[in-house]
């Protein structure tokens, strides 16, 4: 007898998300269209949850971060400026056999057209020499296709955050340090698409910047800079803190965001990037890994992961950029530097003017700035100091949602196989996602839909809920199969109006009985506790 061909797990989870209206391929009756997906009625709940689970907590719960929303088409001199013009590309290769295009360094393993979960091995035609290509997408803006009407989709949200830097510092009175959160949709024209969600050509990002005093600055205020281990989360913010103190703490904020809507920090994998793969203006960045079911293994057998966010510490290089192409100032005034600066003792001054020359110098020539208007350019910058002016360094969380709802729907997925009295098995699906990011928070079922009164009841407990969380009211079949299809769904709570509900025994009127998707546990609950008992739950 042939044993049955094990389906792999991603097949699986691709497989549940069509199914369970999760995940859909876009323009899927025209045969779809690589690189874009689009989100049912559960994955668009998913998706909002995690949206405003890190707008809360990134911006409405702290008093630092200011929110931003810009538009997805900008000036295309800010990507000349922020580099994506003349750099943001990858290798390609095009094959003379099939004629198919890939990515120089991605030649073995390509998405299966049928899969999008599957790669594949490619052809072995003659191969083009690599060439650049550009990821943006290109557009034009106004009744005339010129060269002056060219535009681009944002291929990233966090360009917009410094081009608005000033305007945001002013209108919502903050002052260094202090961040901008944004999120939004970002394009990137990808060679191969891959790992259905993972890598697409359109997705979202969940991005701050959070602007920070160079460490000169922080020297000269605070008399020195404070050291934090590369490890733990280094506790509440300091005034001595300079940009890898806050890195590492900004690193710990992202790790427990993700502990807290159910990823577990044994799910996660850190990468810290070596100086070879760090780009030319950054001075750190970690990567929070998760390990999705594509992820490779080593030699050892261990998993990785692949990336979920970048925090990255990217010194002044994004608002020194935008000052030196737009010819307005990014620079802040900063009265306790200019107080500080005059007392501090001539050596001091002078080392810390050093300092603050050589890295401006340094940002000016990688630039291609010629070394004397760079060095021209440095002093002036340094002078800028003894009047409490300085250009913010930046850390930048930056985060894929798309990304994210994919390892959360991994990471839910589980099998359960149950056994009847006959030895029959049977395997059912259980999406145990958290109840903060759950789609649905709770499912409202009358025992039996042929009752008027039970359903009528049910109907007040769905209308009761209903303006405070997601709840769905199901009536149809067996109480176990309404169970089940919510246990697919991810339904942490299922509420059932049954006949104790109305009175049968007198001690439990008005009560319901509460289900445990996880365990299956069922406690009665009074109708009168069940919204706050809920909320303490699901927020």
């Amino acid at each position: 007898m042939v044993e049955p061909k094990e389906i792999p797990l991603m097949e699986k989870i691709v497989s549940l998300c069509k199914r369970r209206g999760f995940i859909f391929q876009s323009s899927e009756i025209y045969g779809g269209i690589n690189g874009f997906w689009d989100y049912g009625p559960l994955g668009a709940e998913l998706k909002r949850n995690v949206k405003e689970l890190w707008w809360n907590t990134m911006t409405r719960q702290r008093e630092d971060v200011a929110g931003l929303e810009a538009t997805i088409i900008m000036s295309p001199e800010i990507w000349k400026a922020s580099g994506h013009v003349a750099t943001f590309s990858d290798p390609m290769i095009d094959c003379k056999t099939c004629k198919g295009r890939f990515r120089a360094d991605q030649t073995n393993e390509i998405p299966c057209p049928q899969k999008p979960s599957k790669l594949v091995s490619e052809c072995h035609g003659e191969k083009t020499a690599p060439r650049a290509f550009n990821l943006m997408f290109q557009t034009y803006v106004g009744p005339v296709q010129d060269d002056s009407s060219i535009a681009y989709l944002r291929p990233e949200t966090a360009q917009a955050i410094f081009a608005q830097f000033k305007n945001v510092l002013e209108t919502s009175r903050q002052k260094v340090p202090f961040g901008i959160g944004q999120i939004g949709k970002a394009f990137r024209n990808e060679v191969t698409p891959r790992n259905y969600t993972f890598r697409s050509r359109e997705f979202e990002q969940m991005e701050l910047e959070f602007f920070i005093k160079p460490d000169e600055v922080i020297e000269a205020i605070s008399g020195s800079v404070a050291t934090v281990p590369e490890t733990g989360h280094p506790g509440e913010p300091q005034p001595d803190w300079g940009w890898q103190a806050w890195h590492q703490y900004w690193v710990e904020e992202r790790v427990r965001f993700y502990e807290g809507i159910g990823l577990d920090r044994s799910t996660l994998g850190f990468h810290r990037q070596t100086p070879a793969e760090l780009a030319h203006y950054a001075r750190a960045c970690v990567d929070i890994l998760f390990k999705f079911p594509f992820s490779k293994r080593d030699e050892q057998g261990n998993v990785a992961g692949d990336e979920l966010e970048g925090i990255a510490a990217r010194s002044d290089f994004d608002l020194s950029q935008h000052a030196r192409f737009s010819g307005k100032p990014m620079g802040v005034f900063d009265d306790e530097l200019r107080g500080a600066w005059g007392k501090l003792p001539k050596e001091k001054q002078d080392d810390l003017w050093k300092r603050y020359y050589d890295n401006r110098k340094n940002y000016l020539t990688k630039s291609g700035v010629e070394a004397e208007p760079a060095s021209k350019q440095a002093t002036e910058d340094a002078n800028g100091l003894a009047k409490g002016q300085y250009i913010p360094h930046v850390i930048e969380p930056s985060a894929g949602v798309d990304r994210l709802i994919l390892a959360l729907i991994a990471n839910a997925y589980s099998e359960v196989v149950k056994t009847d009295d006959k030895g029959k098995s049977e395997t059912t699906f259980v999406m145990k996602f958290h109840p903060r990011v759950a789609p649905i928070k709770v499912g409202v079922m009358p025992l039996l839909k042929n009752k008027p009164e039970l359903v009528a009841k049910a109907i007040a407990v769905r209308d009761l809920l209903r303006p405070w969380m997601n709840v769905y009211y199901d009536d149809g079949g067996s109480i176990g199969k309404r169970y089940a299809r919510q246990d697919e769904a991810g339904t942490p709570f299922c509420v059932t109006i049954d006949f104790d509900t109305l009175g049968e025994k007198p001690e439990l009127l008005d009560t319901v009985t509460l289900r445990h998707r996880d365990d299956g546990r069922q406690d009665r609950l009074k109708i009168s506790e069940l919204r706050d008992w809920l909320l303490e739950r699901v927020r």
